[in-house]
């Protein structure tokens, strides 16, 4: 697969996984925030990731890879899933996205989801970086050449 159409894959995949997470929210019912009430809180903010990523999408769509856009994208949604998540500080820890499912099967779903959208977003942020590497080091020395 051409290097170009297996970061919009990775991107296309980390973004199923970003909707099936906020789909999650809203399914369980906690830590939901505008538009679903009149709370702003992380996952408003997370919203605001949907902008960028369809501005990426559209990129590609005419003919720009763009590598370094989502590098830079999914590192920050990396950071910011993660720090919301797990940690010391995490204001959505790992036992309130299982409580809420009356089965427990259905709340470890939930988790590993989450756990798998954050390898998403990791592994397009590192594939892209090396793209956008490669390609800053290509424009380069073409740059070399011409002087």
């Amino acid at each position: 697969m051409h290097q170009r159409n297996r970061l919009i894959t990775l991107a296309l995949l980390t973004t199923v996984f970003g909707f099936g997470h906020h789909v999650d929210h809203v399914i369980r019912g906690n830590h939901v925030g505008w538009p679903l009430n009149s709370e702003v809180t992380p996952f408003t903010y997370s919203l605001g990731f949907y902008p960028f990523i369809a501005l990426g999408f559209y990129l590609y769509l005419r003919g720009r890879t763009v590598p370094g856009f989502w590098a830079i994208l999914t590192g920050v949604g990396f950071f910011f899933v993660g720090l919301a998540h797990f940690g010391p500080f995490a204001v959505e820890p790992a036992a309130d996205i299982v409580g809420p499912y009356k089965s427990a099967l259905a709340g470890y779903a939930a988790l590993v989801w989450l756990v798998v959208f954050l390898v998403f977003l990791a592994s397009t942020s590192l594939y892209a970086g090396r793209l956008w590497r490669q390609q800053t080091s290509q424009k380069r020395s073409a740059d070399e050449r011409l002087s």
